[in-house]
């Protein structure tokens, strides 16, 4: 294999196959609440990127119960709970130690993933995945989406480079795994944009020399998807900008891994939008389409 996937990884640190569950701690975002701003990033839907999440109605005890049910037939299994609506660090550190502590203590729960911003990492919270890191792994997924200022700007990401490798920084020795999300396809970035973002972060990566680093790190690359009632989705209907083809996905994807380190895990070389509210790039709404001719490219180079 050209590179780690996941599943993979998982099955290295759990010694078995190991599934996550969407949960959704009730949280919100400075991009939202007004810190920052109140739109959100220009691609986010309003369900802060959670939209296979349980409802944050429920306990994170309930959420997970509830998702267990739904594949009780495949038998007994164990479970990353992955904190994924909004920003997951942002909240005052009583309230996240709270929620993750409930997460961790379930029986069938062998981790905690926390999707979150690179500042929103305040040294009281950084201490806290420390802690929670000591009793069950802690994987912290940081959205990036990019390293370029004008298309950060565009997307309003609300913070520079240097946040994020401040935020990798401070991370590193505190948590099990620091994976960080791409997107790949952003209105006016060209292949080598794209290509950049990855190298630098496959850099930070190659920047750390502690015999602790390997597999330390991960990658989520995704597709750049139009979810309806986005502000994306009025520039797109607005003709400001076309979506990837699938072949020219594959393509950048598969450079993409040229430029990964080998023990940096991959954790998602695409995505998929609830069909229900995708506007664009429709080819992307058959994953398993997508997948397969995906791999019959990447694996032509193994």
């Amino acid at each position: 294999m050209r590179y780690i996937s996941a599943n993979e990884y998982m099955k290295k640190v759990f010694g078995r196959k190991i599934y996550k569950i969407s949960i959704n701690g009730g949280f919100t975002c400075p991009n939202r609440d007004g810190t920052i701003g109140t739109r959100g990033c220009i691609f986010c839907s309003g369900y802060g990127s959670g939209d296979f999440s349980e409802d944050a109605a429920f306990t994170v005890k309930e959420q997970i119960e509830r998702a267990e049910k739904r594949v009780e037939s495949k038998g007994p299994q164990a479970y990353i709970a992955y904190f994924q609506a909004f920003t997951n660090t942002y909240a005052p550190v009583e309230k996240l130690r709270k929620l993750f502590k409930e997460a961790l203590d379930h029986p069938d729960i062998v981790g905690i993933s926390i999707a979150t911003r690179p500042d929103c990492l305040p040294v009281d919270v950084v201490d806290l995945l420390e802690e929670m890191n000591r009793v069950k792994p802690v994987w912290v997924e940081l959205g990036l989406q990019t390293i370029h200022k004008k298309s950060s700007d565009y997307i309003r990401r609300g913070y520079e480079l240097s946040v994020y490798k401040d935020g990798v920084e401070r991370l590193r020795g505190k948590v099990s795994h620091i994976i960080t999300h791409v997107i790949l396809g952003l209105p006016g970035e060209t292949e080598a944009d794209m290509l950049e973002t990855v190298r630098y972060v496959a850099g930070l990566r190659e920047e750390d020399d502690s015999p602790e680093a390997q597999f330390r790190y991960g990658i989520k690359l995704q597709l750049l998807h139009v979810i309806r009632g986005t502000d994306l989705e009025k520039e797109y209907e607005a003709g400001h900008f076309r979506c990837m083809s699938m072949d020219d996905y594959i393509a950048v994807v598969d450079k993409c891994i040229d430029l990964i380190p080998k023990d940096m895990v991959i954790h998602r070389l695409t995505g998929d939008g609830a069909k229900k509210t995708l506007v664009a790039p429709l080819w992307s709404g058959d994953k398993k389409k997508v997948l397969n001719a995906m791999n019959k490219i990447i694996n032509a180079r193994t």
